[in-house]
């Protein structure tokens, strides 16, 4: 028994600054997926309307996409501790505006209406084209390259675990006890992600001798021509981009808890909960077999595996059947997520980390925000259930060209990347 607690997994947690690093972003992850999931059904519930469902992922995704290169130009070069530090804070300044909402004799007027909804979504989504590099960033400084896809797995399990605490927490709580229970809790775990990454001891500036005469723009077309040349980290992006963009339904996800399975916010809560309880399994597998062998291909088979997931749930009218479903894709996409995280760490240098993160929270921006309006609008257009099936078959096609080619991504084996 004992080997298996030796293995690099376990190793990286003897480092202070990563465990209070992971338990910040098991907080912050539960903060942002309760506070999504209770926003999704106070906006759901004012509308009754699908597309505004998916203009939540337009108007986050705008500001994360917008700033991203530029945040990841700074990431590069000044504190990458403080930038998150600060940067958190504007979340709970997001978080405060929605408990006015919630406040009797407060919630008249404006903030009534829809618009203190989706400022605070814009402010998450700018806040988020920030973090996302800086985060990728700083977890690079703070463990050693050997120990990476063991970090990797931990990031995956604790975002996993905060993915399902965080909407399950949500949609109960708003459920049981009303919206600003709800949005105080909300308000709470933002402030203990603040108080966390206060903590981290800072590893200090990767590139201390910046000359400003070096163009912003220059640096910012570095990070992107790196990416663009290395198939390996482009393949692993645009798979993940594709795959997400067509096949995720998280965001008709109320659609389904209201007006198909029948089961009320608390019923929304555990749907959007099941994705993470799978990720949760296999990250505990992957933590005692990292996927460091035919790292490619295992990729490739799960965003494949993710694609009929949605299939079968679209189809299911079963509560049951359909959080299985979830569960099954979250299993699948955490494999995904582990390898695609390896890959960023082991095919760049810390001094680019910022610059690539950057590339790659546009990447995912793209998938996960775009694709919920990509949901909403096919929806709206096609019909829920035929939309949420053509997407499915959309990743399968995503990953069969993927698999033709970017050979390189099929034969990657991660073990074989430590030392180069």
């Amino acid at each position: 028994m004992k080997k298996y607690f030796t293995n690099e997994a376990f190793t990286v947690m003897h480092n202070r600054n990563f465990r209070l690093f992971l338990a910040y972003r098991f907080c912050i992850t539960c903060a942002i997926l309760m506070q999504s999931v209770i926003v999704g059904w106070q906006l759901y519930s004012i509308t009754k309307s699908m597309l505004s469902l998916g203009m939540i992922g337009l108007t986050e995704v705008i500001p994360q996409i917008s700033i991203a290169l530029i945040a990841g130009h700074y990431v590069d070069i000044w504190d990458r501790r403080r930038i998150i530090f600060r940067t958190t804070f504007l979340l709970l300044i997001g978080s405060i505006l929605l408990m006015t909402t919630a406040i009797p004799g407060l919630n008249s007027g404006f903030l009534a209406g829809t618009a203190p909804i989706f400022i605070t979504v814009f402010l998450v989504g700018l806040v988020r084209g920030i973090l996302m590099p800086a985060h990728t960033a700083l977890l690079g400084q703070l463990v050693p390259r050997e120990l990476i896809t063991g970090a990797s797995t931990w990031g995956s399990t604790a975002w996993q675990v905060a993915a399902v605490t965080g909407p399950a927490l949500g949609g109960l709580t708003y459920g049981f006890f009303g919206l600003l229970p709800a949005y105080i809790l909300v308000f709470l775990f933002f402030l203990i992600s603040i108080l966390l990454v206060f903590f981290i001891k800072s590893p200090g500036k990767v590139v201390v001798d910046y000359q400003s005469e070096d163009s912003i723009f220059a640096r910012i077309g570095e990070g992107v021509r790196y990416v663009f040349h290395n198939q390996v980290l482009l393949g692993a992006f645009a798979l993940d981009m594709f795959a997400v963009l067509f096949g995720g339904a998280v965001a008709m996800l109320p659609v389904f808890a209201s007006d198909i399975l029948k089961v009320g916010p608390e019923g929304l809560g555990l749907l959007r909960a099941c994705p993470a309880a799978g990720a949760i399994i296999m990250s505990v597998i992957l933590t005692f077999r990292p996927p460091v062998n035919g790292s490619g291909i295992k990729m490739l088979w799960s965003v494949a595996g993710f694609g009929v997931c949605m299939i079968v749930f679209a189809l299911s009218k079963n509560f049951y059947l359909s959080g299985a479903c979830l569960l099954l894709s979250g299993i699948f996409d955490c494999v995904s997520v582990v390898v695609r995280g390896s890959i960023l760490q082991l095919f760049t240098s810390n001094e680019m980390k910022g610059r690539v993160a950057a590339v790659n929270s546009i990447f995912i921006g793209s998938s996960n925000e775009l694709g919920a309006f990509e949901s909403g609008a096919t929806a709206s257009a096609m019909g829920l259930i035929p939309s949420v099936i053509f997407g499915g078959i959309m990743t399968l096609v995503v990953v069969g060209v993927a698999t033709k080619t970017v050979p390189q991504l099929r034969k990657l084996s991660l073990r074989d990347s430590y030392y180069q």
